[in-house]
């Protein structure tokens, strides 16, 4: 699957919902329920962080529940893309972009979206083929005004910032012509899924699912 093609596809994807749910979840247990609140909130693409042991557990898990779309966030090597596919993924999230990375996801076919910030990475990530990139880290990088300045010269590529986005500053940078949607981890805080409270978690996605 060449990087042209990946992009049209991690498009597609980023264009279902205003918000993606970037989520570091520990207890495998918890993610059917916390996939569901999400995707009945109004969110179906969730990004699970491969930050925990038991990330892989959980993208199975999530993978099973109906209207979703789960992805592979933090994917930093070809073993992890091959293992985060083994486990369901149908994307994987970079937080950058390296050759041995991007060939994997050629080979493996797995949509990759990988990560850039500055005028030169984002160029890099378009002589690959890529026109559909994650700005990580979006407040700490320069935020809505870096990315601003970015669509002047560079109106081909479009952008899921994250990193730092917040319900204060999301609606910033969904204003912009060449942001596709934000990803943030707000919307599932630990305690609610620890506690499994599904309810607050399912309206706290409905709020963000209405932000555009």
């Amino acid at each position: 699957m060449t990087p042209e093609i990946q992009s049209q596809k991690s498009r597609a994807l980023c264009e279902l919902a205003p918000v993606i749910p970037v989520l570091v979840v520990s207890d495998a247990s918890r993610a059917e329920g916390l996939a569901s609140a999400l995707v009945a909130g109004g969110l179906p693409v969730l990004e699970v962080t491969l930050r925990t042991p038991a990330a892989l557990d959980v993208i199975r898990e999530m993978s099973k529940v109906a209207g979703g779309h789960v992805g592979a966030g933090t994917v930093l090597s070809p073993d992890d893309a091959k293992r985060a596919k083994d486990a369901g993924a149908s994307f994987a999230v970079a937080p950058g972009a390296t050759d041995r990375l991007v060939h994997a996801c050629e080979e493996i076919g797995l949509p990759l979206l990988p990560g850039a910030v500055t005028a030169s990475e984002v160029m890099r990530a378009m002589e690959y083929g890529y026109s559909m990139l994650k700005f990580f880290p979006a407040e700490a990088a320069g935020g809505a005004k870096s990315l601003k300045a970015l669509a002047g010269p560079l109106p081909q590529v479009s952008f899921c910032p994250t990193g730092g986005v917040t319900p204060t500053n999301a609606a910033d940078y969904l204003a912009l012509p060449n942001v596709i949607c934000v990803g943030g981890s707000w919307i599932s805080p630990d305690a609610d899924v620890a506690a499994g409270n599904w309810q607050a978690i399912e309206q706290r996605a409905r709020e963000a699912a209405s932000l555009r």
